[in-house]
């Protein structure tokens, strides 16, 4: 999957333990129903490939998104949810999310950037976006708890001194995967314990073209 994500997660628990039981639910016309929060009914079209495994569909090609919906939570990845600031979000989009958890991730290596935010019951609580060329785009609500190591040092980027945040944005990205979702990416090791309570190969997710 490597160190580029896309994703959008409305969740009622656990996303790593609702994703286990995901193909019990899972159905093409749910997923579409869910990208139309997203995109226009009339522009969605599936792909006609097989279902995409997670681990690809997290950043999928411009023109293309994948879905899936179930009963405990709801994945959406689309390159159109990379915000410089995740606090941004569409409303539409924040207020499907009332009663549940909602999560936005997204990095990109080219440019080590690294975003996320959570809302809940649709008010947002944290949103972080940051890159090495960039600086900090936005730093909003207290920050959580599987951060603070990253922000005391405890993680230095191997960047070295003049690196301009004392951890590697797409290291923090990586554990952010763990900690929402509850598995890693591929490329970003601090060194920590990887959550692996999800196999990404092992959950699908439909594809669709956005025409």
């Amino acid at each position: 999957m490597g160190a580029k994500t896309a994703m959008l997660v409305y969740a009622d628990g656990d996303v790593a333990a609702g994703l286990t039981e995901a193909a019990e639910f899972a159905d093409e016309a749910g997923a579409a129903e869910l990208l139309g929060l997203l995109w226009p009914p009339a522009r969605i079209r599936p792909d006609g490939e097989e279902p995409w495994e997670l681990g690809d569909a997290v950043f999928p090609p411009q023109g293309r998104a994948c879905a899936l919906s179930t009963p405990e939570v709801d994945v959406l990845c689309d390159q159109a949810l990379m915000l410089d600031r995740p606090s941004q979000l569409p409303a539409h989009l924040i207020g499907a999310s009332m009663g549940r958890t909602l999560y936005l991730h997204a990095m990109h290596s080219a440019v080590d950037w690294f975003a996320f935010a959570v809302w809940r019951d649709g008010v947002l609580v944290r949103s972080l976006s940051l890159s090495p060329d960039d600086g900090v785009l936005e730093d909003t609500g207290e920050r959580l708890a599987f951060e603070e190591p990253f922000w005391a040092g405890k993680h230095p980027s191997p960047a070295g001194a003049g690196y301009p945040f004392p951890f590697h944005p797409l290291v923090l990205g990586d554990r952010a995967l763990q900690e929402f979702f509850g598995f890693s990416g591929e490329g970003a090791d601090d060194g920590g314990p990887s959550a692996g309570r999800l196999d990404p190969w092992a959950v699908e997710l439909f594809g669709f073209q956005i025409t």
